[in-house]
């Protein structure tokens, strides 16, 4: 059984959904986009840190990610990827997460011929964000989003070298992308998972369909999680509120 499972929420929709997290007891996890980040609410998000905390609940960040990438070539890309991830954990510090999940940013289609700039690159980044990172207490986790397979994400991981800097799995990226097994995929990044990201889809789109409702074997993909990473958070990315009830039922039978 996972040590906290929750549920994918942006906060720029946090008030539609605030009442339901709180009755139906649901640890979020709180999705960032840059804009929200520029014009955040902090007396509202220190309000709703006490009402977790009220509750009993706790929960992790899923991060701005579009146009930023911790590797990148260019310093002025690395430079606003520092500003957002600093950004971020400043959030952190307040909301207290279990993880903070980030996108690595890397694809061979770009970096093919490039792949130690890229690796060392984000090893630079990452060390010197783990101060801020030991203050908050929490885990960074990496994402696999294009990644065929484990080898870059191995690399800067092993190079980091830091128990607070882990990989999130994301089932619905690896069916679509992946070019190796689940079992080899675990058997590189398994210990090293602090959360995973679970939803379907059918290999040619992030559908983000509830569990159960596309083609990736749960069963399969759940019993790695036990085997390799028993007390990683599982969080459920289903994008409405109807995929989010239907994707709470369909992972009983796994838990």
């Amino acid at each position: 059984m996972p040590s906290l499972l929750c549920a994918h929420v942006p906060w720029p929709r946090l008030a539609e959904h605030h009442r339901y997290l709180l009755d139906e007891r649901i640890d979020p996890e709180l999705y960032l986009p840059a804009d929200a980040l520029d014009t955040l609410d902090w007396d509202l998000l220190r309000s709703f840190a006490a009402e977790l905390a009220n509750c009993g609940l706790s929960c992790t960040i899923h991060a701005t990610f579009m146009d930023l990438n911790p590797g990148s070539i260019d310093r002025a890309v690395r430079e606003t990827t520092r500003q957002r991830v600093e950004q971020t954990l400043a959030v952190a510090s307040v909301l207290r997460p279990r993880v903070v999940v980030f996108h690595p940013g890397y694809s061979r289609l770009t970096y093919g011929s490039a792949v130690e700039t890229w690796v060392s690159n984000s090893v630079a980044f990452w060390r010197a964000q783990l101060p801020r990172i030991r203050e908050i207490g929490c885990n960074i986790a990496l994402e696999n989003i294009f990644e065929e397979e484990p080898s870059t994400l191995r690399q800067v991981l092993e190079r980091i070298d830091d128990p607070l800097v882990g990989h999130c799995f994301d089932s619905g990226h690896f069916n679509m992308f992946a070019t190796v097994s689940l079992q080899e995929w675990f058997a590189v990044l398994g210990e090293r998972i602090v959360e995973s990201h679970l939803h379907d889809n059918h290999g040619q789109a992030d559908e983000h369909l509830p569990v159960g409702e596309g083609e990736i074997d749960f069963a399969l993909v759940t019993d790695l999680l036990k085997q390799y990473a028993p007390q990683a958070v599982w969080t459920l990315e289903a994008h409405s509120r109807a995929r989010l009830e239907r994707a709470r039922k369909n992972i009983q039978p796994y838990l």
